[in-house]
């Protein structure tokens, strides 16, 4: 029989919360852990405050269970898994500086309750180094203890399909030495069907970080392609299923730009460790960032045909079919196209309800009805239904390529 664990999860976001519902299923006494009351008494309902598929199943069935509880302070447990954000320094810093405050404010919050052997992981996506910070807080903060083993698993799922791939993705485990990596393969072992690699902490950081700027730069490609065909009238979806054909050439798909807290952010980690040393890296960056200026400058142009044209923006997401907002380019278009007052905007997003408050959002219907010109920018399943004879007077601009 598998031995069970108190397992303490802090930060019950996008990973946090499945990662806690996931290991509860699986018989883990599971404490979750979050800064944000509502959220708390939102899961020990049994219900839940992101949008993922299934997991409000899951989070129902953990927490009936009497596995999965939540609460604002932790506890003692045999085991620490810190799923926090890693934002940057500040919003405006050009140099992209990343934040780990909040993995610094997590790490000091546990401190009081480790116990003699206790295993702590640092899921969050985080700057090289990061891992060894924590075990230094540690050190500093409870010299009375001998051993505490410290270990780096970098989440790698697809938002829409967490639930799937953090039982069937394999996963790296970087350990601040061989004793922590191999005791945080134990823990993973009771949830993950996929592979289990151990290195040291400081690869298994940069090989995130990696994973994601290798994607950044692929999708800069394609969105610098979608600047040239655009001039020379050129289909760039056709283009790139056309020259995909090649068996070793695969480019992935253009858009309004990159969102989400993981390609938008990561690339800038690596930027951030060796400046001089990757300019390519830093060029795709710049190219995805400066995406929704030009998809802005396209709405601007086709509104000088109006005297005062309404402007349906579908979609606010970072991508298709879920909820998550962070680094969103959807988001960042429509907030400067309201300020810009080119025109009335009218925004639909489907998967956001409740807290959204920054602007009015409006039902697809009415959106599709009063608009002069259709901004599609994301590819939500509910796009991708619309009847085209909704479409045919409407002036579009399609930024994901389902309309074509």
């Amino acid at each position: 029989m598998k031995q069970q664990h108190k397992i303490v999860v802090v930060g019950l976001g996008y990973i946090g919360l499945p990662t806690a519902s996931m290991l509860a299923t699986k018989g883990h006494q599971v404490l979750g852990v979050d800064v944000n009351p509502k959220a708390v008494d939102t899961i020990n309902q049994g219900k839940i405050h992101i949008v993922e598929p299934d997991l409000d199943i899951l989070v129902k069935s953990a927490v009936h269970s009497d596995n999965l509880k939540a609460s604002l302070t932790p506890e003692a447990a045999d085991v620490f898994i810190l799923a926090v954000p890693t934002p940057f320094k500040h919003n405006d810093d050009a140099s992209k500086t990343p934040d780990i405050s909040y993995i610094e404010a997590a790490t000091e919050a546990i401190c009081p309750v480790l116990e003699e052997g206790n295993l702590v992981i640092l899921e969050s996506t985080s700057p090289v180094g990061t891992t060894e910070r924590i075990r230094d807080i540690i050190a500093d903060k409870r010299s009375d203890l001998q051993k505490i083993y410290v270990a780096h698993c970098p989440e790698r799922v697809l938002p829409g399909h967490i639930l799937r791939e953090l039982v069937d993705n394999d996963r790296i485990v970087g350990g601040v030495d061989t004793a922590s990596a191999e005791k945080a393969r134990d823990l993973y072992k009771s949830f993950c069907n996929g592979e289990i690699v151990l290195t040291d902490s400081r690869t298994a950081e940069l090989a995130k970080l990696v994973e994601n700027s290798y994607r950044d730069v692929n999708i800069a490609f394609a969105n610098e392609l979608s600047l040239v065909t655009d001039k020379l009238g050129i289909n760039v979806w056709e283009l790139i299923r056309l020259a995909n054909r090649h068996p070793r050439v695969d480019i992935l798909s253009p858009g309004p730009g990159v969102g989400g807290h993981c390609i938008a952010v990561d690339p800038w980690f690596v930027i951030s460790s060796a400046p001089e040393l990757t300019p390519l890296i830093r060029t795709a960056r710049e190219v995805n960032d400066s995406k929704p200026e030009w998809v802005i400058r396209k709405v601007i142009a086709k509104a000088e045909r109006f005297k005062k044209p309404v402007i349906g923006c579908l979609g606010l997401a970072f991508k298709a079919n879920i909820d998550d907002l962070r680094e969103s380019p959807a988001l960042d278009i429509t907030r400067k196209l309201i300020a810009s007052g080119v025109g009335e905007v009218k925004a639909c997003e489907p998967n956001v309800h409740g807290d959204f408050n920054e602007f009015p959002l409006y039902e697809l219907t009415e959106v599709l009805r009063d608009a002069d010109i259709l901004l599609l920018l994301v590819d939500h399943d509910e796009f991708k239904l619309i009847d085209k004879e909704f479409l045919k007077e409407k002036v579009l601009i399609d930024t994901r390529g389902i309309w074509r």
